[in-house]
Order: structure tokens, then C-alpha cells, then sequence
């Protein structure tokens, strides 16, 4: 079509119409990309401290999430959020992780236990009776990530799993403060009770032997 086709038709008129036009379908768009992009609700089985459970939950949650906003297990704590602290360690199915950097639904199936799922009040979990006796928090906020962790480094050692201490990967680790140190050093304490947390671990690792 010309301009002679339709003399009413002008250039300009061309232009505001496509300009329009333009604008119409920019404006959902625009919408589109401003709205939050939500996931759907994942069903997620796993056993928490003794318990199976199911919960829905978005596939963006991570474990410590889940665990402190949907289940309000609370003793696993919320440091770093980038796993650099460990001070939101559990166990699970016997084996430590840093909980914030593990997605919930990435668990079905699995056996979690936080700190809560260790012991209780009235029956302390040893490694919670021991870093009582030897002082081995202050502020406590770092305490349930380094109660797991002592007890899964324990665990490891009696596997035979070695670490960055081992002198000879092939021979079984030596239960030594050494050994001990470096197996704990992903579990930051800002008020530096690390002394007393590995006393607090040799006395349990002994009268476990």
C-alpha cells in the first residue's frame, strides 16, 4: 500500500500507529519480567531425628530451611548461609553436610538428625555432656553445628577415613588433636573455645575405644 492507495493513510499516522502497537505489547512483558518467578511445591519424604515426614515445599528450599521454618527445629543455625561456618551441620544418614548449601528435596529417602535428635536434656548425647564439662562453647550460637560435626569426625576416624593430617592415607587416622584440628576446621568458633572442644572430643573418643 502507498500513500495514493489511501491518501488519509500518512507517514505519520504510520508511525503512531506502530508506535502504539509497540507499546501494547511491551507492557505484559514488562509485567513478566517484573513478577517473581515461583516454583511449584515439591512433596519431600525423609526421616527427621527418629520422625518420617512429609512436607511440601518449594525446590528453591534448602534443608536448613526447611528444617527451621517448616519443622521450627530451631538448634540448627542460620551463620554464613554460604557454608563457610558450619554452623549449620547435620547429619545425614550418619554423614555430615553443611545444611544451607543442600536443597531439601535433594533428601527424600534420607535420615537426618540435627542436634535436637541427639540427645535431650534429661539424656545428653556424650559429646553434649562433654562440651558441657569442658566449656567447650561460649555465646553457643556455633555449639549444635560443632556437636555434629564432633560426632561425625569421630565416626569418620573409626571408619578409618583418612584427612589432610594423615600422615599415611593408607594406615588407619590416629586419634591425635592434629588429626582432630583439621577434621574440625570447617566449624568456625568466633569466641575461640577450639581448645576446649577438642578436649571435650578426645575424652568422648576415649571411653568410646
Amino acid at each position: 500500500m502507498n500513500s495514493n492507495d489511501n491518501p488519509s493513510f500518512t507517514r505519520r499516522a504510520f508511525m503512531a500507529a506502530s508506535a502504539g502497537a509497540t507499546a501494547a505489547l511491551a507492557a505484559p512483558l514488562a509485567e513478566a519480567a517484573q513478577a517473581p518467578s515461583g516454583a511449584p511445591p515439591s512433596a519431600v519424604s525423609f526421616e527427621v531425628n527418629g520422625k518420617p515426614l512429609r512436607l511440601q515445599l518449594d525446590t528453591r528450599t534448602t534443608l536448613l530451611d526447611a528444617l527451621r521454618e517448616h519443622l521450627h527445629l530451631t538448634g540448627t543455625k542460620k551463620g554464613c548461609d554460604q557454608g563457610q561456618c558450619g554452623a549449620c551441620t547435620v547429619l545425614v544418614n550418619g554423614e555430615r553436610i553443611n545444611s544451607c548449601l543442600s536443597l531439601a528435596v535433594m533428601h527424600d529417602g534420607d535420615r537426618i538428625t540435627t542436634v535436637e535428635g541427639l540427645g535431650t536434656p534429661s539424656k545428653l548425647h556424650p559429646m553434649q555432656a562433654a562440651f558441657i564439662k569442658h566449656d567447650g562453647y561460649q555465646c553457643g550460637y556455633c555449639t549444635p553445628g560443632q556437636i555434629c560435626s564432633a560426632v561425625a569426625v569421630l565416626s569418620e576416624i573409626a571408619a578409618g577415613i583418612p584427612s589432610h593430617a594423615s600422615a599415611d592415607l593408607n594406615a588407619r587416622p590416629l586419634l591425635s588433636k592434629a588429626e582432630l584440628r583439621e577434621r574440625m576446621s570447617g566449624n568456625i568458633c568466633r569466641c575461640g573455645a577450639y581448645p576446649n572442644i577438642i578436649d571435650a572430643m578426645t575424652e568422648v573418643a576415649g571411653d568410646a575405644a
